[in-house]
């Protein structure tokens, strides 16, 4: 099929994905889990480069164990799974079937979150994989191929390396749309889609063979092109299809996103939807079935498609024939009314040709074969196996008819929840009890007023309990979604407001379902070669790797570590790659039921990789201002150190002769450089009990009025202390900065060796005798 001429392989029917759960939507439940509605499906990226001459991949002569596998006979069949997510309509499904399919084998599922590049395929875990599967995004193949393993790919075709694929029958589903909308009478009938998907293309190439089979000639004009797979693809290509209206009746959608996002624009520019534009997408998302009008659209079974790639790969690992093209997974229409149906109610207005002995099981079939719609109930399948409680329903209209004891209000309220768990649709909810009411009338058996009163009112309160049953369902889906934004809450309070020790010992996970963890940090970041444990976490006392011990990435995670609900295949094994924006710090190996299961939904084990992420950045980035904190207070010390010796330096006391200090002052005299002088003068002569200070100027450029009157004030505090101090070396311009200045009873020298002469002991006595000579 697809590119290269490759049309082969095997078609897995649709009714193989009964064993994982029906529908898709998840058996028992009566809504869907939480889904992130911007995760790209299937096709979104092509994930391809040029082709390259790289040897197949191994087929029927694969030996049952490969490379460094082959010795590891204690460890259990592994098959391992890149996937560049964890959550949206296609990921999750394919994930959840592959995990299934493996538990029935006794494999182990080790699921490796990215793609085959960004996990460094194959060397992480390279040791503990006898088998990869790619889910869509191939980047890094090429080495992957080369490891010499089973691989095959899913959702997609890879043009680099001849291998199988399991992709879906998008030929078959398409031809199946464009052929519902021919037998509602459309012939101009527009392609909207991304062409920069493989799926897509697919499904465009069935679009034109499905029109030249009808006779149809294929108009260029009615294809739209799209920018992406997502809703924003559909919004942005809303105006092309647009401008092609009324000419065009009907459109066929590569994905439902497309749909769903171009559906909301049309409707405000007045196209009504059907009557003016039939749509059918393809994929069924969840969110196809609340839309309005509900999407027609093409069912993909993505749970099914897990189960067949694992299937596959349990084949080649044991070195069995498989088809060397790969498998197809089929695919069912789902009619509901934007394609100008309305099944229910052709349901309901379907004639009975049941006969009367039989009323009851007929009743129940019908009224079981409404709530599953569009799937039918297989003949030998009893309507019971499906909806248990459905009796009580029909029990307690035949007892309105007669007047006898209703079911209680309990078992009237169990069976609403059970018909509640198989379709969460309220108007087909309703529509059952339509049904059963339409009965006496259909089969022609009219009711005196009595008994139609009772009906009635019967039927009233199964309407009512429908609904509280529908309400119940939403209430505990809405605490659902507390537990898990309180779960969340407390995850991330304990990575990004606690201590290092608090999110590297991986105690938050206390609050999840997950049994066993282990945290290993790259010991060279750039080399990936080896990880170091960093934290570890058991929940069921299984024993965990040392912290600080080492582990080789291709022996990563260390399998005598693992618990035995991992050995056996019962738990799945996420690796989680741990990244920040500014590094690649390791790996997080999460153990428990499912992705889904150990989070609560499909997406936050995602957002735990990158809290976990930032909280090791926020580590990193504490202990490096902690660092910068500790260089900045010794250099600061030192810098107060060379302060000190500077302020010294600058009002240096050096005793001159006995009772003489002097002062010599360098450079630019400032306010706060005038103060120390005062401060260190008049300490000076108190320790040294001078009696003559000497403040040297010779240094001094300048003297403002300021530092003047500071001086003034030097001279009358060292006279208070019985000192005189002398201003030595004034040159004329400092002279005049003095004039007008208080300076006491300050004196001046012309130059330091005019004072010393005058303050000698030989200078004093002399100058005495010329003071007696007069």
């Amino acid at each position: 099929m697809g590119e290269g001429g490759r049309d082969s392989g095997i078609v897995v029917p649709e009714q193989w994905g009964e064993r994982l759960g029906g529908s898709g939507r998840g058996a028992g439940s009566s809504l869907p889990p939480a889904r992130r509605t911007d995760a790209p499906g299937p096709g979104e990226g092509s994930g391809r480069g040029a082709g390259s001459s790289l040897p197949p991949a191994r087929r029927t002569d694969a030996p049952p164990l490969h490379g460094a596998a082959a010795g590891a006979a204690a460890r259990p069949r592994t098959v391992g799974v890149i996937s560049p997510f964890l959550d949206g309509s296609f990921w999750s499904p394919v994930l959840q079937g592959i995990h299934a399919s493996a538990q029935q084998r006794g494999f182990r599922t080790l699921v490796l979150r990215g793609t085959p590049f960004e996990v460094h395929a194959p060397s992480l875990a390279g040791e503990q994989v006898d088998g990869w599967m790619i889910l869509i995004e191939l980047h890094g193949i090429e080495a992957l191929a080369r490891a010499g393993v089973p691989l095959i790919t899913v959702g997609t075709r890879a043009a680099e390396v001849d291998c199988p694929a399991v992709i879906p029958d998008n030929r078959s589903g398409m031809r199946s749309a464009v052929r519902h909308l021919i037998e509602h009478g459309h012939r101009r009938i527009a392609f909207v889609g991304y062409f920069g998907a493989y799926d897509v293309r697919e499904r465009f190439a069935s679009y034109k063979e499905t029109l030249a089979g009808a006779g149809i000639p294929f108009d260029p004009d009615l294809v739209v092109r799209t920018d992406n797979n997502w809703y924003s693809g559909g919004q942005g290509a809303a105006p092309a299809l647009l401008a092609r209206l009324p000419a065009c009746t009907a459109a066929v959608f590569g994905t439902d996103k497309n749909a769903l996002g171009m559906m909301p624009l049309l409707k405000a520019e007045g196209v009504r939807i059907p009557e003016d534009l039939a749509i059918v997408g393809f994929d069924d998302v969840v969110e196809a079935e609340g839309v309005d009008p509900p999407l027609t659209t093409v069912r993909q079974r993505f749970e099914m498609m897990g189960g067949a790639a694992c299937d596959l790969m349990a084949s080649m690992i044991a070195g069995e024939a498989f088809p060397p093209e790969g498998v197809h997974t089929a695919n069912v229409l789902v009619v509901r009314s934007s394609c100008g149906c309305n099944t229910v109610q052709d349901f309901v207005d379907r004639e009975d040709a049941a006969p009367d002995e039989d009323a009851r099981g007929a009743l129940a079939r019908q009224m079981v074969e409404l709530l599953m719609l569009p799937r039918s109930l297989p003949p030998d399948t009893p309507p019971t196996e499906v909806w248990p409680a459905v009796t009580s329903l029909i029990d307690g209209y035949f007892a309105a008819i007669r007047g006898t004891a209703l079911p209680s209000a309990a078992e009237l309220g169990s069976a609403c929840r059970q018909a509640v768990g198989i379709t969460p649709d309220l108007g087909t909810l309703l529509a059952a009890v339509r049904l059963l009411g339409q009965r006496h009338e259909r089969r022609g058996m009219p009711l005196d007023a009595a008994a139609a009163r009772r009906v009635e009112a019967f039927l009233e309160m199964s309407r009512l309990a429908l609904a509280r049953a529908r309400i119940e369902a939403e209430t505990r889906y809405v605490q659902q979604l507390g537990v898990l934004a309180r779960t969340n809450y407390d995850v991330s309070f304990a990575l990004l407001g606690g201590t290092q020790q608090a999110s590297r010992s991986l105690s938050w996970l206390e609050t999840t379902t997950a049994v066993w963890s282990c945290l290993a940090l790259w010991e060279d970041p750039a080399a990936r070669a080896e990880l170091v444990v960093a934290g570890a976490y058991s929940r069921d006392g299984s024993p965990t790797p040392p912290i600080g011990s080492r582990c080789r990435a291709e022996a990563f995670p260390p399998a005598e570590m693992l618990p035995p609900s991992a050995t056996d295949g019962t738990h799945m094994v996420l690796l989680l790659p741990i990244r920040s924006a500014r590094r690649d710090w390791g790996i997080l190996v999460l153990i428990g039921p499912t992705h889904v299961d150990m989070a609560g939904d499909e997406g936050t084990v995602g957002i735990w990789g990158t809290l976990l992420g930032a909280a090791l950045e926020r580590d990193a980035l504490l202990e490096s201002l902690s660092a910068q904190h500790a260089d900045l207070q010794k250099a600061f010390a030192i810098e107060r150190a060379l302060s000190e010796t500077v302020r010294e330096l600058g009002c240096p006391l050096i005793p001159l002769l006995p009772g003489v200090l002097l002062v010599p002052l360098i450079g630019m005299i400032d306010g706060g450089r005038a103060r120390q002088v005062l401060e260190k003068v008049s300490e000076g002569v108190s320790r040294h009990r001078a009696f003559c200070v000497l403040l040297d100027l010779t240094g001094v450029p300048f003297v403002d009025a300021q530092v003047a009157d500071s001086l003034g004030m030097t001279s009358r505090a060292a006279a208070l202390l019985g000192a005189r101090v002398y201003l030595v070396g004034v040159r004329p311009e400092i002279a005049m900065s003095l004039v007008g200045v208080d300076l006491g009873v300050l004196a001046t020298f012309s130059s330091l060796s005019a004072a010393l002469r005058e303050l000698a002991p030989a200078g004093k006595r002399a100058r005495k005798a010329r003071r007696g000579a007069r």
